[in-house]
């Protein structure tokens, strides 16, 4: 009787500790690179006055987001004395001081810093678009002028840079760098630019450069994600002029489709359900491809219609099954149908305080909700299903320091990591306790 009760005892504790097990944000999207968060023992509601900041960290400038790994935040930034808060497609010159930071988890602490510096030439020149990519010892930052540097994690050390524009001939982007680079296996891949190098391969560990690969008008701000059709593996890139596919080892081109990004604007990662393939940006300039299984290559099912899809502009969508939710370019939360495009529900709610253009807020689902953080600095829990939306709680936790379109505005990217939430504005890096008690 005792050995079995012991044994019971051991197999529930066991199994509550697999359902709790903490777990990094080490890159944009999370761990799995899909906006799931995999822990639970967290809260189902705030507490009154909100979650309980752990600790604030001032920084400088920019909207990357942190990413959390081995106990240290990683964090990028951009000081300088010139003015930021500029018109929108207004491109002005700044000079200042790209800096990448690297916090303690717990305490917020600086660990160390590395800076360099770099004359910004964009739109919203606030700072770093990117967050940081870990990948074991080493740390990969890219800045918004095209900066790209791998880093030591435990101190700093520049183990080997690339600069874009001087490498490759290569003009930033009207809104500079964005796309995320993406470690696989022993390369890294880069949206880059120039002729012939929309996209690079390099070893990860020498920065030697191992293909390049295809031409487009302009970067775009799209990252690079590997999918798995016709029984092989496809690096697809979403170019303002095109789709590609190429071959993530060689650069070798698969297949291409028609495209054309109003402003050059494509940002998200591509949602693929099955067989299909939906990409969206600025202004409803949204494409379903029918991907083809004996074979790499894709056709287009429907494309550029107003009453399908959606425009995503700063926020990824998710899908769900066959619903895909993502806030459009208006400000409008919806889901839409795969591969119908057909559009369920939409609601402002979420950023119901903003004008609605433009309204942002990001999704990262967790079990069977969803966390949303608005362009307000507010942190929603809420339920997204087929028959609409459903907030359960909201709570204000970090103050907007930019501006677009005349309104204040925070656009970061959080981290949810070991029942934390890690968030930064023009200020601060904060850390967030989201634990159950």
């Amino acid at each position: 009787m005792l050995l079995r009760s012991s044994c019971t005892i051991g197999l529930l504790l066991s199994t509550w500790a697999a359902t709790t097990v903490a777990e990094d944000w080490p890159h944009w999207m999370g761990p799995t690179r899909d906006n799931v968060w995999h822990e639970d023992g967290l809260i189902e509601k705030f507490p009154e006055g909100g979650p309980p900041v752990v600790w604030r960290t001032e920084v400088a400038g920019g909207y990357a987001g942190p990413a959390v790994a081995d106990g240290k935040v990683f964090i990028t930034d951009y000081l300088t004395p010139d003015e930021v808060k500029i018109a929108n497609f207004e491109r002005k010159n700044s000079t200042g001081v790209e800096r990448v930071l690297c916090l303690d988890e717990n305490t917020g602490k600086e660990l160390w810093r590395h800076e360099y510096p770099v004359t910004y030439t964009i739109s919203y020149p606030a700072g770093p678009r990117c967050t940081p990519t870990v990948d074991g010892d080493k740390v990969y930052t890219l800045g918004a002028e095209g900066d790209l540097f791998c880093l030591d994690v435990n101190t700093g050390k520049v183990l080997w840079s690339k600069n874009f524009p001087k490498d490759y001939s290569a003009k930033t982007s009207l809104w500079g760098y964005s796309s995320f680079p993406l470690v696989d296996g022993e390369k890294l891949i880069c949206v880059v630019g120039g002729e012939g190098s929309h996209a690079v391969a390099f070893n990860k560990n020498t920065g030697e450069e191992l293909w390049r690969a295809l031409t487009s008008t302009d970067q775009g701000y799209a990252p690079p994600v590997i999918i798995e059709s016709a029984g092989v593996r496809q690096l697809i890139l979403l170019c303002p002029d095109k789709v590609a596919s190429v071959e993530p080892e060689t650069g070798k081109e698969y297949w291409t489709a028609p495209y054309s990004a109003t402003n050059g604007l494509i940002s998200m990662s591509p949602v693929v359900m099955n067989d299909y393939m939906f990409l969206g940006g600025y202004d409803k300039q949204n494409l379903l491809l029918k991907l083809s299984t004996d074979k790499p290559g894709a056709e287009v099912v429907w494309g550029n219609e107003s009453k399908k899809g959606m425009s995503p502009v700063n926020v990824q969508p998710y899908l769900d099954g066959k619903i895909m939710y993502g806030v459009a370019h208006k400000g409008s939360l919806m889901a839409v149908e795969l591969p119908s495009g057909e559009h369920l529900w939409e609601t402002t709610e979420p950023v119901s305080d903003r004008p609605a253009n433009s309204g942002t807020a990001f999704i990262v689902r967790q079990g069977d909700r969803y966390w949303l953080f608005n362009d307000s600095g507010e942190l929603i829990i809420a339920r997204l299903t087929p028959e609409g939306y459903e907030e359960i709680d909201r709570a204000k936790i970090i103050e907007p320091t930019n501006n677009a379109f005349g309104r204040e505005v925070v656009w970061c990217m959080p981290a949810f990591a070991n029942h934390k939430l890690f968030v930064r504005n023009d200020d601060e890096c904060i850390c967030v306790d989201l634990a159950a008690k």
